[in-house]
């Protein structure tokens, strides 16, 4: 999926002589902290922030002397995990997204990314979600979603990372089209995969108990 499909039109850009005070008004309407800012052209000549404010040598500042060197924008045609990324290392909530020629599109609210990346998880589907570590050496994508799948289960959705306990050891995130992954879970656990939570399952209060006491005993580890 690209960024073309998240660009927001309805919120406006800042000009460069709009003032400092009628920004932070507009940041504080909109709930963001970032708004790009435009020239007569309408290309992107930077992105003003909350911070910013600090620089300013009053309410009446404009935007064009309160603007860093070079202005952070994206491509319509990015990868969402482009815009992601950018957000996250520049702690942005808004990114500007310009064509080739540096002219203004529009953006993207972080806000509207997160709801994609939820509905990209299924998180609004029923289900539940099961994690569990496995060592790197022997993490394969196929034999998991192959040993859950042949229990008649789909996989709604998987993360990966690195465990924060085990640094030699893979942790995984499952959504599952069931609440009922008992027999996923011994499945799992007989092909090596350590259960480490469950959530969202239906369950007697026997079965939660016994994982609970499981994942002590994991901490204890």
């Amino acid at each position: 999926m690209t960024v073309e499909a998240l660009i927001s039109t309805t919120t406006p850009p800042l000009k460069r002589v709009d003032t400092a005070e009628y920004a932070l008004g507009l940041m504080m309407e909109l709930h963001v902290r970032h708004l790009p800012v435009i020239d007569d052209d309408r290309h992107v000549i930077g992105l003003f922030s909350e911070e910013q404010m600090l620089d300013a040598s009053g309410p009446a500042a404009l935007m064009e002397s309160l603007l860093g060197p070079e202005p952070i924008t994206v491509s319509p045609n990015a990868h969402v995990f482009e815009v992601t990324s950018v957000m996250l290392e520049h702690n942005l909530t808004t990114v500007p997204v310009a064509d080739e020629k540096g002219n203004y599109i529009g953006l993207v609210r972080r806000n509207d990314l997160f709801e994609w990346f939820a509905r990209m998880l299924a998180t609004h589907e029923p289900g539940a979600i099961l994690s569990i570590e496995v060592e790197e050496r022997d993490y394969a994508l196929s034999q998991l979603i192959y040993a859950i799948e042949q229990n008649d289960v789909r996989v709604l959705s998987l993360t990966s990372e690195p465990s924060e306990l085990h640094p030699d050891r893979i942790c995984v995130t499952l959504k599952l089209n069931t609440k009922d992954a008992s027999r996923v879970r011994h499945l799992l656990e007989h092909h090596g995969y350590r259960v480490v939570a469950a959530f969202g399952e239906d369950e007697d209060e026997q079965d939660l108990a016994d994982r609970v006491q499981e994942f002590m005993r994991y901490l204890e580890f």
